[in-house]
C-alpha cells in the first residue's frame, strides 16, 4: 500500500530532479499553478503583515527553494555553456 502524504514545493522539485532533466528542462523549470498561487497568497500576507508565524515559516522555505532553484538554473546555463 502506497502512503500519500501532501506535496510540497520541495516535494516537487525533488520529484523533477529525480527524472534526470537535462540542462533545458531545469531552466525552463516553472512553480505548479498550485505553488505560484500559494506564494501569492504568502506574499501578499507579508506585505500587509497578516501571517501568522506558519505561514511565514512556509514564505521562507518558498524563498529559500527559490534561491536553490535560481542557483540550479545558473549551473545550468554553465553547463550549456561548456558543451
Amino acid at each position: 500500500m502506497e502512503i500519500s502524504h501532501p506535496v510540497t514545493p520541495a516535494d516537487e522539485i525533488l520529484d523533477f530532479l529525480l527524472s534526470a532533466p537535462t540542462p533545458e528542462q531545469v531552466i525552463e523549470l516553472r512553480p505548479s499553478e498550485a505553488m505560484q498561487t500559494r506564494l501569492r497568497y504568502l506574499l501578499d500576507g507579508n506585505r500587509n503583515e497578516t501571517l501568522n508565524d506558519t505561514e511565514r515559516q512556509e514564505l521562507d522555505e518558498y524563498l529559500q527553494l527559490e534561491h536553490f532553484v535560481r542557483r540550479l538554473k545558473v549551473r545550468a546555463h554553465e553547463k550549456l555553456k561548456e558543451s
